[in-house]
C-alpha cells in the first residue's frame, strides 16, 4: 500500500473508534435472528402483502423465503430515472426465480440540479439529499424485508440513499445504476455555445437547440459531474455488480445486470448464501477507496461534502485534510468533461472502471482487502460484464488503454496529483478543484467585487463592469443562510472575461460541483457569509487565492477588518419563500458547515 493511503486510513480509524463502535453496535443489534418479517404480528405482516399475488403472498408466509425491498427515485420526467419505471417488474421476475419475493418499499424524491439550475427551487437541492436519507428510513420501517435495493443515479440522490441505507446497515444492499444516455453534442461544442450565449452573440433558439443536443434522451447526462461521479465512486466502493455504472439504458445487457443485481440481493442473505450486510461493505477502507476513486478522475466537488455525510452515516468522519493529503499522492488518470472533452461513455470505451481499478491497485493507491457484493476483495473490479448467448458473464478488463486521451496509467497520468486543494486563511476554509485550470490561473491576486447572488454579477457583467482584474465573492450562498445552491449561471461570464485576458477567480459559500471548469473557484467557504468574516468583505479589498499553496488570504489590516459591521443580509429573506422554500427553514437552521457534510444529521469537529 502506498504510504500515504496507509496513513491516512489509520488516522481515519484512529479518529472514528467511538463513533464507529458505536455504529456497529446499533448495527448488529439489528441483526435479529430469522426473517426480519417474522417478528411482525398476524395482522402487521397480513397489510404487509395484502396487495400480493397469491404465490408471492404464500412465499412471505415462509421463513426460507427472501422478500427484498427496492427504494426507488424513479420519476418520468427526469432523464436519469426514467429508466427505472420497468425496473420493479425486472426485479420482481428475477427474484421469482429464486423462489422468492420483491416489493416496492418506497419511493424517494428526485430534484434535477439541471432543471433548477439559476432557480428558486436550486436551493432545495443540497437538503434534498437529507429529505431522501429520511425519506429511504420511511420505506424501510416497516421491517418486512431481508434485503435491499436501491434504485437512483444523481447528485443528491445516491448519497441521500446511502445514508438512509446505512440506517439499515443490518440488511444485504445493492446500488442499481440505470446508466448514461448515449454520447450527443460534443461537450467542446456545447460549452462554445452557451459562451457565446452569454456574450449575446447568439439567441436563446441556439441555444436551447444546443441544449437539447446534448441532453437527449433517457440516462444520465454525460458529463462528469456529481451524477456520474456517484456510479464510478459507488462501484469502486464495492455496492454496483462490476462493470455495470456506465452500461447504456434500454440494451440488453444493462437488462441482464437488472436481472443479476436482483439475484445477487437473494444471494447475499443468510438463506441463500453468504451473508453480507451492508455494514461489512462500508468501512474506513471502503470510504478510502471512494476518496481515491474520486480524486483519480478528478470527480465532483459536491462530494467534498457527500463523502463526509456518507462515511458520518456509517460511523465514520473524514474530513477536507483527508482529501487534501490524498490527493498530493494520487495521479489524476482521467480526462473527461468539464476536466477534459471526452464525456463518460468515451472513458467506458476506453477501459472504463475495471482499467481504473487496475491502475490504482497495482499501485497500492486502493486497499484490495475489503468486502463487495461480489465477495472478499476489489479484484472482482477488474472484471467487465458481457452477454454471451444472452447469458451474462464476466471476463477480465482491458490492461492498456485504448485512448490514453481520455485514459491513462499510473506511470503516465494526466497530472502527477488529483487536482483538489484545500484553501485555508483569514477568510476561512473552502476547497478548488484545478483539474481543468491552466498553471497560469491558478493564482490569482485581485481587488474584490462583491455581491450577494449569481444574478448580481450577471447584470454587472452585462452593464460592461466587469472588465478588469477581479475576484468575485458570492456571499450568503451557505447551506444556513439559502440552502447553498450550485451557481453554474456564473460559468459562462467569468470563462469570457478569463478568455478576454483578465485575471478573474471566484470566493463563494456556495458550490460550483462537478461542473466546475477552467475559472479557479474557491467554494463551500466556511464559515458561511451568515455566520463569518465574508460577511465584512468589501468591493475593493485585495484577495489571494492560492490553489498551489493553499491559500486564502483577505489583505486587509487585522483591526481594519475587526471594526468593520457585517453587511445586511437582507436580500437573503427573498430566498427563504416561494417554491417550497419556507418549509425547508428548519433545515436551514439546523445544517452543519460544508466540511461536516453540510448536513442536519451529523455534528462532528470539523478538522478533528
Amino acid at each position: 500500500m502506498h504510504s500515504t493511503v496507509q496513513q491516512v486510513t489509520q488516522r481515519i480509524i484512529e479518529r472514528s473508534r467511538n463513533s464507529r463502535d458505536a455504529y456497529l453496535q446499533r448495527m448488529k443489534a439489528a441483526e435479529e435472528k430469522g426473517v426480519h418479517r417474522g417478528r411482525l404480528s398476524c395482522g402487521n405482516l397480513a397489510h404487509g402483502f395484502a396487495a400480493c399475488g397469491q404465490d408471492d403472498k404464500q412465499a412471505l408466509k415462509l421463513t426460507n423465503a427472501v422478500n427484498v425491498g427496492m427504494v426507488t427515485a424513479y420519476n418520468d420526467m427526469l432523464s436519469a430515472h426514467q429508466p427505472y419505471e420497468d425496473y420493479p417488474q425486472q426485479v420482481r421476475a428475477a427474484v421469482r426465480e429464486l423462489g422468492s419475493v420483491a416489493q416496492v418499499a418506497g419511493g424517494v424524491p428526485a430534484m434535477c440540479d439541471g432543471v433548477t439550475q439559476g432557480q428558486p427551487g436550486m436551493e432545495l437541492s443540497l437538503f434534498s439529499r437529507d429529505v431522501i436519507a429520511m425519506s429511504t428510513a420511511v420505506a424501510l420501517s416497516h421491517n418486512m424485508f431481508d434485503a435491499a435495493l436501491y434504485l437512483g443515479v444523481c447528485d443528491k440522490i445516491v448519497p441521500g440513499l446511502l445514508m438512509g441505507a446505512l440506517s439499515f446497515g443490518h440488511l444485504p444492499t445493492v446500488f442499481v445504476p440505470a446508466g448514461p444516455m448515449p454520447s450527443g453534442l460534443p461537450n467542446k461544442e456545447k460549452a462554445r455555445i452557451r459562451q457565446l450565449y452569454a456574450e449575446g452573440k447568439v439567441g436563446r433558439d441556439a441555444l436551447l437547440e444546443c441544449e437539447s443536443s446534448s441532453y437527449h434522451s433517457a440516462g444520465t447526462c454525460t458529463f462528469y459531474g456529481t451524477a456520474n461521479t456517484n456510479q464510478l465512486v459507488v462501484e469502486i466502493m464495492g455496492l454496483h455488480l462490476p462493470g455495470s455504472s456506465f452500461v447504456n439504458p434500454g440494451t440488453e445487457l444493462r437488462e441482464a445486470l437488472t436481472r443479476e443485481a436482483a439475484q445477487r440481493a437473494v444471494r447475499l442473505t443468510a438463506q441463500n448464501g453468504r451473508f453480507t450486510p451492508l455494514y461489512e461493505v462500508i468501512d474506513e477502507k471502503t470510504v478510502v477507496n471512494g476518496l481515491v476513486a474520486l480524486l483519480a478522475t478528478g470527480g465532483s466537488t459536491n462530494h467534498t461534502m457527500h463523502l463526509v455525510a456518507m462515511a458520518r452515516a456509517a460511523g465514520i468522519i473524514i474530513n477536507w485534510d483527508d482529501f487534501s493529503d490524498l490527493s498530493a499522492a494520487v495521479p489524476l488518470l482521467a480526462r473527461i468533461y468539464p476536466n477534459g472533452e471526452a464525456d463518460i461513455n468515451h472513458f467506458q470505451a476506453a477501459g472504463g472502471t475495471s482499467f481504473l481499478v487496475r491502475e490504482l491497485l497495482a499501485a497500492g493507491l486502493l486497499h484490495p482487502n475489503v468486502v463487495t457484493v461480489m465477495g472478499e476483495g476489489l479484484e472482482h473490479y477488474l472484471q467487465e460484464p458481457f452477454l454471451e448467448g444472452g447469458e451474462l458473464v464476466w471476463r477480465e478488463g482491458p490492461t492498456t488503454s485504448l485512448d490514453d486521451g481520455v485514459l491513462r496509467t499510473v506511470s503516465e497520468p494526466f497530472s502527477r496529483d488529483g487536482g483538489l486543494k484545500v484553501l485555508d486563511g483569514n477568510l476561512g476554509r473552502g476547497v478548488i478543484k484545478i483539474s481543468a485550470v491552466a498553471p497560469e490561473h491558478q493564482v490569482v491576486e485581485a481587488e474584490a467585487i462583491v455581491f450577494d447572488d449569481q444574478d448580481q454579477l450577471a447584470e454587472a457583467f452585462k452593464r460592461g463592469e466587469l472588465e478588469r482584474d477581479f475576484v468575485a465573492v458570492v456571499r450568503f450562498q451557505g447551506p444556513g443562510a439559502i440552502g447553498m445552491p450550485e451557481l453554474h449561471k456564473l460559468t459562462p461570464y467569468l470563462g469570457t472575461l478569463q478568455d478576454r485576458g483578465f485575471k478573474v477567480a471566484l470566493v463563494t459559500d456556495g458550490r460550483m460541483s462537478g461542473a466546475s471548469g477552467k475559472v479557479p473557484a474557491a467554494i463551500h467557504v466556511w464559515p458561511e457569509a451568515s455566520k463569518g468574516p465574508l460577511a465584512r468583505v468589501q468591493s475593493g479589498d485585495m484577495i489571494r487565492v492560492d490553489a498551489r499553496a493553499g491559500v486564502l488570504e483577505l489583505k486587509v489590516e487585522a483591526a481594519e477588518f475587526a471594526a468593520r459591521s457585517d453587511a445586511d443580509a437582507g436580500e437573503v429573506l427573498r430566498h427563504q419563500s416561494g417554491m417550497g422554500r419556507e418549509l425547508f427553514a428548519p433545515l436551514r437552521g439546523q445544517v452543519n458547515c460544508a466540511e461536516e457534510g453540510a448536513s442536519i444529521f451529523f455534528a462532528t469537529e470539523a478538522g478533528a
